[in-house]
C-alpha cells in the first residue's frame, strides 16, 4: 500500500494578469479530475488574498510538484505557487504524538 503525504500548493496571482472565465473553468476540470483521482483533499480560494489554496494528497514532493505545475493557473503563468508538505494534527494522531 502506498503511503500518501499531504501537500499544500499556495497560489498567488502573478502581477499585471487576471483570471479569466476559460481559464477557471480549466481550473475547475483540473481539481475535478484530481478529485475522481483521489488526490483532492481540500480547495478553495482566500478571501482577504489574490490567490488560494489546493490540499492534495502525493505519494513524493516530486508528484506534488508535477501535480502543482499541471494546474492550468500555473501552467499558464497566471499564478504562481509555493508547495508545502503538510502534517495534519489531530486527535487521532494524538496531535503528531505530543498530545
Amino acid at each position: 500500500m502506498t503511503k500518501f503525504t499531504r501537500y499544500v500548493i499556495l497560489l498567488s496571482l502573478n502581477p499585471g494578469k487576471r483570471l479569466t472565465e476559460d481559464l477557471i473553468r480549466k481550473h475547475i476540470a483540473f481539481l475535478r479530475k484530481l478529485e475522481q483521482n483521489g488526490q483532492l483533499e481540500l480547495c478553495g480560494p482566500f478571501s482577504d488574498y489574490e490567490g488560494g489554496m489546493v490540499i492534495i494528497r502525493a505519494s513524493s514532493c516530486e508528484e506534488a510538484r508535477i501535480i502543482a505545475e499541471s494546474d492550468p493557473f500555473v501552467s499558464t503563468g497566471t499564478e504562481s505557487y509555493e508547495l508545502r508538505a503538510w502534517q495534519l494534527s489531530c486527535e487521532e494522531n494524538n496531535h503528531l504524538g505530543a498530545g
